[in-house]
């Protein structure tokens, strides 16, 4: 629940981090982006907090057994976190069709508004499932520190310490392959998009009509969503056996212990940060719908006044009416502006809330069970194993003396 609460106050546009966050688009893109990045560190501080708090209790008075008992308590509201992160996207498309439609732009309105909610519920689904996965990867990572036949994990050897610097640095190799998979699709389309926008410039030039290749677009995504999710399902499931087969379960303990203490951190800064940022962009993109709103109902024709001001590039000097046309165009142009800085910050945030933030659950559970099931077989067969066996067998006996004084090689 604290978790949720957190969330929402850091997510949604009724509360002051948003609106900050949009008050800094004034400035432009580039302190959207600082003051983005600060919200979502800042956002970690609580979760964790409650996440440790609740690990400690639970494993002093009933072991791994009571960390198994809160992962399932957490999971227990799996059906509430699925049901309030299915609600984004379906007002997010919602506000798509209604755009697509061509339908009042008081319409739009009304998506946006459910569309920015669903943004926060989506981060407290997020919030939920990150809080399990760090829970369940502490069971995971118990059951295979006792499979392997230990009893503890000591970062003063250098061998699990090296685990634990190299798996704290996997939930960033991760993010850094799947927010470069969504650049790089992103970018793949655009230059699609802008292809076909010009054949059907010139099709329509010659007579004929231009109808957008939307299938084109699909296969873009489709295809870049398969292809480029290799490299980090290879990385996820390949880490811990890579360690293991190299230098012992030893490895893999430190290894797991960096991945799950780094990868909450990531995975809730990024999910907050990226729905902070579109939180931001809506709160502002209904500021700019009032302040149309408002220039319609007084008939202000903002595109003709435009024209007007175009035609006077000396200002407005004391005509009563161009001084009034020129403050209506200056507010106009500055809420556009916080618009495409707001946008800015979305087209960076949507990576990181949607694809790298929860997906760094499946890095935490996946290593550690990968690492859970094939446990036993890197105890016995991994390198610093198979060369101590080696040395052992090929060592020279001591030799053996009788009483009288012989002696057997």
């Amino acid at each position: 629940m604290v978790i949720g609460f957190v969330t929402e106050y850091f997510t949604s546009n009724a509360y002051a981090p948003v609106q900050r966050l949009a008050d800094a688009c004034v400035m432009g893109p580039a302190p959207n982006i600082i003051q983005g990045l600060a919200l979502g560190y800042n956002s970690c501080i609580i979760p964790i907090l409650c996440i440790a708090g609740t690990i400690g209790y639970a494993f002093k008075y009933a072991g791994m057994y009571g960390i198994a008992l809160s992962a399932l308590g957490m999971l227990g509201s799996l059906p509430v976190a699925l049901t309030i992160d299915g609600y984004g996207p379906i007002s997010d498309n919602a506000g798509g069709v209604a755009e697509m439609s061509g339908l009042p732009s008081h319409i739009r309105d009304c998506t946006d508004a459910l569309d920015a909610a669903g943004n926060t519920t989506a981060a407290v689904g997020k919030g939920f499932a990150i809080g399990s996965a760090c829970l369940v990867g502490l069971a995971l990572f118990g059951a295979f520190i006792t499979r392997v036949g230990q009893t503890s994990v000591d970062i003063l050897q250098p061998v699990q310490f090296c685990g634990l610097l190299v798996g704290a640095m996997l939930p960033y190799a991760f993010s850094a392959m799947t927010m470069k998979a969504v650049g790089d699709a992103a970018q793949q389309m655009m230059e699609y998009i802008k292809d076909d926008y010009k054949a059907g410039q010139e099709k329509i030039a010659a007579g004929g009509k231009y109808d957008p290749d939307y299938d084109g677009c699909i296969k873009i995504s489709t295809e870049s969503s398969l292809r480029m999710m290799i490299a980090p399902g290879a990385l996820v499931i390949g880490s811990p056996l890579l360690a293991g087969f190299l230098l012992g379960p030893d490895a893999v303990a430190g290894l797991l212990a960096g991945a799950i203490v780094s990868g909450v951190q990531v995975a809730i800064s990024a999910s907050n940060t990226g729905g902070a940022w579109d939180n931001a962009k809506k709160y502002i993109e209904a500021k700019r719908s009032k302040h149309r709103g408002e220039l319609k109902d007084n008939n202000i024709d903002i595109a003709a006044f435009r024209e007007d001001a175009a035609r006077h590039p000396e200002g407005p000097g004391e005509d009563a009416h161009l001084q009034q046309i020129f403050e209506w165009v200056k507010a106009d142009d500055e809420m556009r502006e916080l618009h495409v800085a707001a946008v800015v910050g979305d087209t960076v945030g949507d990576p990181l809330k949607d694809t790298s933030g929860p997906a760094i659950n499946i890095l935490i559970k996946l290593s550690a069970i990968t690492s859970l099931v094939f446990g036993n077989y890197i105890k016995d067969n991994n390198l610093v194993t198979l060369l101590a066996d080696k040395g052992d067998s090929g060592a020279k006996k001591a030799p053996e003396v009788k009483e009288g004084g012989s002696e057997l090689f």
